[in-house]
């Protein structure tokens, strides 16, 4: 109880600040001896019941990201569902070998947004070339939300790299509404995953406590940091869970 406790702590802590916290329980409930399956099901209810408490954290934020929601909201929905749909049809070999890879262009992307965005000029283009980002924001959002319902590492440093594109420079906006879009495709997965059956239940409860605390604590003290000191840390975060899971998947 107290690993999972902890696990989920701090994977809520790491989902509210940048993404990747399914990388600290998924493997806390493998040690503790529940299926992949079951435990890819059970890390995702506990970590959507517990994105609450980092949704209240940002809440000073939410305001200014309100005209997002309407835009990524029923993709972010459609897609966590598809992606939970095939995980029961499915195994996680083929999307654990791909989480390496996601997570490290994800964060190359978040590293040098400021650097693609002043190259293409994008503030200066045409509402027309700015329509173009925005669907293909969109088009990237329901991928993420499909890779999300499957299995969900690293969809927070995903959605923090597309959104940069689109020109949000404010971290805390940022982390708003990536907390918001990914507790939605959480929220769809794990309905599905409960209805089928995949909850391990008395570990689920455990998890959930830790995850609300780990969130709100997260996001709490995500705030009170300078905005570069919070993108050297999501920063961070990414290349560490790249090299974690390169060596679990290619190297061990």
């Amino acid at each position: 109880m107290l690993g999972l406790l902890l696990a989920a702590a701090a994977g809520g802590a790491i989902n509210a600040i940048a993404g990747g916290g399914t990388l600290v329980t998924f493997p806390t409930l493998l040690f503790f001896h529940t299926e992949p399956v079951v435990a890819n099901a059970t890390s995702t209810l506990a970590l959507v019941i517990g994105t609450s408490g980092g949704i209240y954290g940002y809440r000073h934020h939410l305001e200014p990201v309100k005209p997002w929601l309407w835009l990524f909201v029923p993709i972010s929905l459609l897609g966590g569902f598809i992606g939970s749909v095939l995980l029961t049809w499915t195994g996680n070999a083929v999307f654990g070998k791909l989480v390496p890879f996601l997570i490290l262009f994800a964060t190359v992307l978040f590293v040098a947004q400021g650097l693609f965005r002043r190259l293409a000029s994008l503030e200066e283009q045409s509402a027309r070339a700015g329509h173009r980002v925005i669907r293909g924001a969109l088009v990237f959002q329901f991928l993420v939300a499909v890779y999300g319902g499957y299995f969900g590492a690293g969809i927070g440093i995903l959605m923090l790299a597309s959104l940069g594109f689109l020109g949000m420079n404010q971290i805390h906006e940022m982390n708003t509404l990536k907390t918001i879009l990914g507790s939605l495709i959480n929220l769809v997965a794990a309905l599905w995953f409960a209805w089928s059956g995949l909850i391990h239940w008395p570990k689920a409860k455990v998890m959930i406590v830790g995850a609300l605390a780990g969130y709100y604590l997260g996001s709490y003290y995500a705030q009170r940091v300078p905005q570069q000191r919070v993108r050297q840390l999501i920063t961070a975060i990414g290349f560490i869970l790249s090299v974690v899971t390169f060596y679990k998947e290619f190297i061990r």
